[in-house]
């Protein structure tokens, strides 16, 4: 992210300087345990599923490959339910967890992560749905992340 004469590199530090830097609507919480929270939602995340999205991606190992998907396959249908409880990621407003978790949903097909339409996968692929469609998600697509979901 290059801001006039500000380079960033890191996804978590651009986040949190654009929520800063065009504060309305804000995008972290505006209460300190609410923001801890997301804060540690997006470790959560970084930790979690970003280690296996990049294992997917740069492991030579087919076996590596396979066991990542699946696992992350089965954390995501495991926590499935909770996208039916409120509009985004836990929370009745659209925050950086949001920002954190629709571009690892949106590589799904890609990462070879197969999320079939069933009861339990319904509200994760309702929240992709509607993440993908909103106008900001769609303008920030470059055009090889486009083609990814050709």
């Amino acid at each position: 992210l290059v801001d006039r004469e500000l380079s960033l590199y890191e996804s978590k530090v651009m986040m949190e300087y654009l929520d800063e830097r065009f504060p309305h609507p804000p995008l972290l919480p505006v209460y300190p345990v609410a923001r801890a929270e997301s804060r540690q939602l997006m470790f959560r995340i970084e930790r979690d599923w970003c280690s296996l999205v990049d294992a997917i991606q740069n492991s030579r190992s087919d076996n590596v490959v396979k066991k990542s998907a699946k696992e992350l396959r089965e954390s995501l249908l495991a926590i499935a339910p909770i996208f039916s409880e409120k509009p985004f990621f836990m929370s009745d407003e659209f925050t950086l967890v949001d920002c954190c978790i629709a571009p690892i949903l949106w590589r799904l097909p890609s990462l070879g992560v197969d999320i079939r339409p069933s009861k339990q996968s319904k509200p994760l692929l309702n929240y992709m749905d509607s993440q993908f469609n909103r106008e900001a998600f769609v303008e920030s697509l470059s055009v090889q992340e486009r083609e990814l979901r050709a």
